[in-house]
């Protein structure tokens, strides 16, 4: 129990002694740790101090580069203004030497007047004095004339202003024909240059359309069906679409005739459509008769938007290019009434350009001239009166309204713009091709204009040629002289322009001759 008793004691004095030593052993680790850390922190901090200083030393370094190019631009920019301003007074000094001369010019010309005024001053005096003389000679003079001529001088220059009179009427005719003759030149060929110009640039369809439509069958059985039993089909066509259907004997073909273009066309392409699709009956021509309606409102829209943006024209109400578009299908003389319209847009922008006007509003005028053709069949009146009436309505540009009223003279022109729509609405209707007219009423134009042209007085003969475009007109050479026959063309082309209607232009020509014929015996 002893050894046991021993034995624990021993134990505990080993446990004792080694816990102390531990803690002894962790104690002096831990110590050791403090003056490490401490030892890492005084190495940081110096390390931290030598780049704090080496930045600072940099940023110094570079602040100094930057202030010393700032420096070498300011003296640089200095530099420059200083020569600037050096030769900006040079050039002044140079500015007040040539003033100076200016200023000693004048002030040498200003003696140089003052002495001609003097001279002038005296010789004023002289020629007072000369007057007063030559007032004396002329008066002793015009009495010794009284003496002879037994007239006194109210009747000398009574006499004297009637021969003046008279002699100034034959120069003053004689002026006026000369003055006019070279400014009809000069204005006619600047005319002429620019309305060449015009049509050589214009590029329009010149092709004729015709108004007649017919539809071809793939055979003739096809016409018993249109026909339809006991004539029921015809008659709900003719009914729906207001378009009368001729069917004859021409071969695979049916003839639709009707007054208003656009029905016409509209009934051309149902019928078309009926063909093609092979059921014909009342029910079905209703059906397709209004499904081409719409598609004929789409149709002459698009051919309106398409007229307005060909001519790079905007701004134009849609009722308005939707008329427009109707006149696709309208023909005048032949010729298809929107090709016409356009045409005349671009001769008229073309032509103001050469004018330095506005080209944009001279289409517009050119483009809207004829838009009442499209709704002269539903109103009462002229197409001219209709389309301005109905571009009023939608508060059109009253430039473009007079040159709608205007272009066939019915009313007064404001502006060059409407005169122009008058000049290209000729050119595009005279040229060749453009319209078609009937023979009689071509001899009934000629048989008057040769009838015009022999109602004055002294013409011998007149004789229209060139298709109606000129008339040759010889006078009685004892009767009228040159400036006569030059009054008689005058008058001749006036009387033309205001009682007949007629297209372009007509040349009017009078030939004045004398023959002399004598015999040998």
């Amino acid at each position: 129990m002893n050894d046991t008793v021993i034995f624990v004691a021993i134990a505990v004095i080993v446990g004792v002694v080694s816990f102390l030593l531990a803690k002894y052993l962790a104690k002096r680790a831990s110590e050791e740790k403090v003056s490490a850390a401490a030892a890492e922190a005084e190495r940081i901090l110096a390390k931290a101090e030598n780049e704090t200083k080496i930045k600072r030393r940099e940023g110094v370094l570079e602040a100094r580069e930057e202030w010393l190019k700032l420096k070498g631009e300011f003296e640089r920019d200095a530099d420059a203004k200083r020569r600037k301003i050096e030769a900006a007074l040079k050039e002044m000094e140079e500015i007040e030497g040539s003033l100076q001369k200016r200023v000693d010019l004048l002030d040498s010309r200003d003696k140089e007047l003052t002495g001609r005024e003097k001279a002038i001053g005296a010789r004023e005096k002289g020629i007072a004095l000369r007057e007063s003389e030559l007032g004396e000679i002329i008066h002793h003079q015009n009495e010794k004339l009284q003496k002879i001529a037994q007239m006194t001088p109210e009747e000398a220059k009574k006499l004297l202003m009637d021969n003046m009179v008279s002699v100034a009427k034959v120069e003053a005719a004689a002026l006026i024909k000369e003055i006019k003759e070279k400014a009809e030149l000069e204005a006619t060929k600047e005319a002429k240059e620019i309305i060449i110009q015009a049509i050589y640039r214009c590029a329009a369809d010149h092709t004729v359309e015709s108004t007649v439509a017919v539809v071809n069958l793939p055979n003739d059985e096809m016409k018993g069906r249109i026909i339809g039993r006991e004539g029921r089909n015809i008659r709900s066509f003719e009914t729906a679409t207001g378009i009368d259907v001729i069917v004859d004997d021409t071969p695979e073909a049916v003839i639709l005739s009707g007054y208003d273009p656009v029905r016409r066309e509209i009934a051309r392409m149902a019928l078309e459509k009926l063909i093609t699709d092979g059921r014909i009956h009342p029910t079905r021509i209703e059906e397709v008769v209004e499904k081409s309606g719409k598609e004929m409102e789409v149709i002459v829209r698009e051919a309106g938007e398409q007229a307005c943006f060909e001519l790079g024209i905007h701004g134009l109400h849609p009722d308005i290019m939707q008329q427009l578009g109707k006149l696709s299908f309208r023909t005048s003389y032949g010729q298809n009434v929107l090709v016409h319209c356009k045409e005349v847009s671009a001769l008229c922008g073309l032509m103001a350009a050469e004018l330095e006007l506005d080209a944009v509003l001279a289409k517009r005028c050119g483009l809207l001239h004829d838009i009442g053709k499209a709704i002269d069949r539903e109103t009462e009146g002229t197409h001219t009166q209709i389309g301005a009436d109905y571009l009023r309505r939608f508060k059109e540009n009253e430039t473009v309204i007079n040159a709608v009223e205007s272009h066939h003279g019915d009313v007064p022109m404001t502006g060059p713009y409407p005169v122009l729509v008058q000049a290209a609405d000729a050119i595009s209707g005279a040229r060749p091709g453009a319209r078609r007219e009937p023979l009689e009423a071509y001899i009934k134009r000629l048989q008057q204009l040769e009838d015009l042209a022999s109602s004055f007085k002294g013409v011998s003969k007149a004789y229209a040629i060139q298709a109606g475009r000129e008339v040759r007109v010889i006078v009685e050479h004892e009767t009228l002289d040159d400036l006569a026959s030059s009054i008689l063309a005058g008058d001749l082309a006036t009387k033309i322009e205001s009682e007949m209607q007629f297209p372009g232009q007509i040349k009017v020509t009078v030939i004045r001759e004398t023959r002399s014929t004598e015999y040998a015996k």
